[in-house]
């Protein structure tokens, strides 16, 4: 499984695929939402930060040291004190391959965190959008959608995902492409809004899959019986 996340983009930016460091830095679920907060809302300072969260400030500081020492986020210049400093999150793509971990026993508990926590930041972003009083228009516009009707192979789902990648990135570009030659010609407001779109693919177990697993579970002296050609029953 691959989890992408993007950060602040106002351009192009290079991708950073995450290793076992960069994981343990980042997998803590207050962590995680700060880290949120600045990708989504922008620059913002501990204090602020606490407030939003409702945490301690000196608990959100030390957050905001994790997350810099593993260049998740870093000081905007030219802005703030001494006292009081502000953060932006890296413009830059995260990208984490599971299978990348799958022979480091101490990366599973991390990991574990990390895709768990981005889950639920999915899932309480579209709870946010249905509790917020948007106009019919973008009622209509916006989409909580599921297909589970498809027989994909790996290689299958792997072109599918890149695919609506690249659907989104063209949007984007467009998007981006507007907005410039908007404000160059006549500065004012937009009717665009800041938009998520949230992409989820995964095999899904069948009924007759799950029997044969609770089967085999059940009966672990049968796994590994062959039959009269040789073959083994796994």
């Amino acid at each position: 499984m691959t989890t992408h996340d993007e950060g602040p983009r106002a351009a192009p930016r290079p991708t950073r695929r995450m290793d076992a460091r960069s994981l343990r830095g980042l997998a803590h679920p207050l962590r995680m939402r700060i880290l949120e907060l600045l990708t989504l809302d922008g620059p913002d300072t501990a204090t602020g930060l606490s407030r939003r969260l409702g945490e301690n400030t000196g608990t959100v500081s030390w957050h905001l040291r994790q997350l810099a020492a593993h260049d998740f986020i870093e000081e905007e210049t030219g802005r703030g004190t001494r006292r009081e400093r502000w953060w932006r999150a890296v413009a830059v793509s995260r990208q984490l391959n599971t299978t990348d971990f799958r022979d480091d026993p101490d990366a599973r508990g991390p990991l574990s965190v990390y895709v768990h926590e981005l889950v639920q930041q999915h899932f309480h972003q579209v709870v946010g959008y249905l509790a917020e009083d948007w106009g019919p228009e973008w009622r209509d516009a916006g989409a909580i959608a599921q297909w589970h009707d498809l027989r994909l192979t790996p290689d299958q789902l792997a072109a599918l995902n890149k695919e609506v990648e690249g659907v989104v990135d063209r949007h984007r570009a467009a998007a981006q492409a507007a907005a410039a030659e908007q404000t160059s010609a006549a500065p004012g407001a937009s009717a665009a809004q800041p938009v998520i779109v949230q992409l989820q693919s995964f095999p899904r177990t069948s009924r007759g899959d799950r029997s044969a697993r609770s089967d085999a579970a059940a009966h672990p002296d049968r796994a590994d019986r062959t039959d009269d050609a040789g073959r083994t029953g796994r």
